[in-house]
């Protein structure tokens, strides 16, 4: 009996690691997704259960585990019974500190900024 594949593009897509197929597809087809540290030549490579993905995704670098294949894209809660996250911990708290620095919070209850504020903000940022 053989053992059950998915195409890489859908089941990244199918764990919601992309907002769509499409855009799943493009990051395979830029071989930027790895399996078992081999580049995915093209979205239609199968993955099945056991293989290891190694893919960018935002500012981080992921490593994830395949533990189960999906029948549907349905709610996170689903999708976070497809795979395991083995992402270094040192990435994951790198992406949050920067993240948390990334912009400045407002006093909960000031509403949304003005324009004087959001130059004032730009000057502090050194924009242009």
């Amino acid at each position: 009996m053989s053992e059950a594949k998915l195409r890489l593009d859908k089941w990244l897509w199918q764990a919601r690691f992309f907002k769509s197929r499409s855009i799943a597809a493009t990051v395979c087809k830029a071989r930027k997704v790895r399996i078992n540290g081999q580049h995915a030549a093209k979205a239609s490579q199968t993955v099945g259960i056991g293989d290891i993905l190694t893919f960018p995704q935002a500012n981080r670098i992921r490593v994830i585990e395949i533990i189960a294949l999906g029948t549907r894209r349905g709610p996170a809660t689903e999708a976070i019974l497809l795979y395991n996250d083995i992402t270094p911990p040192e990435e994951r708290s790198e992406v949050t500190s920067a993240a948390e620095t990334a912009s400045p919070t407002r006093e909960r209850g000031q509403g949304r900024p003005t324009k004087a504020d959001r130059r004032a903000l730009d000057r502090l940022q050194k924009r242009d």
